[in-house]
Parts: structure tokens; sequence; C-alpha cells
């Protein structure tokens, strides 16, 4: 996710947002991708069992499950318009 959806889910600032995941890249958490001029964060796969087990306890919490909500909304958006912009045929003008 970049952090403009982060910012949106968690109805965070941006410095805020940032900051935080400035703390979990440095403790080897996350991890970054470039692309063009967005920077998507993901978990890194050695920890990514250990964050689901971590869900586990936490799915009895109101404000993780909405959160979850609208991930699963921006995350299904996301695809439908890359797969949009894939399969465009570009016309020259």
């Amino acid at each position: 996710m970049c952090i403009s959806d982060l910012e949106h889910i968690l109805e965070f600032t941006q410095t805020k947002t940032s900051r935080h995941l400035i703390y979990l890249k440095n403790s080897g958490i996350l991890n970054t991708r470039k692309q063009d001029q967005w920077v998507f964060y993901y978990l890194k796969d050695e920890v990514f069992e250990i964050i689901g087990q971590i869900f586990q306890f936490l799915n009895k919490d109101q404000t993780l499950l909405n959160d979850q909500v609208i991930y699963k909304t921006m995350y299904n958006n996301r695809e439908l318009a890359q797969n949009k912009l894939e399969t465009k045929t570009w016309q020259p003008q």
C-alpha cells in the first residue's frame, strides 16, 4: 500500500503515518518498492506469519475490523484500475 492509502484507512495525518512507517521499516517489519512517483510498503516475508498470528488476537477489535473493510475495498478498486490500464490499447493521436 502507498502512504495515501494508509492515511485514508487509519485516518492519520501524513506526518504521523510516515513516522510510523519509518519505525516499522527500521525495525525490519516493512520493506518498500518504488513505482514511478509512488512508494509502496509491504510486510517482509519473514514476518508475515507472526503478523498473521497477531491479527488473530486483534480480530475482536472493531476499529481494526472497520479498517480491514476499507482496505479490502481500496485493494479491489486498485486491482480493477490496474487491470484496466494493463488491458487498455493505446491509440496514437
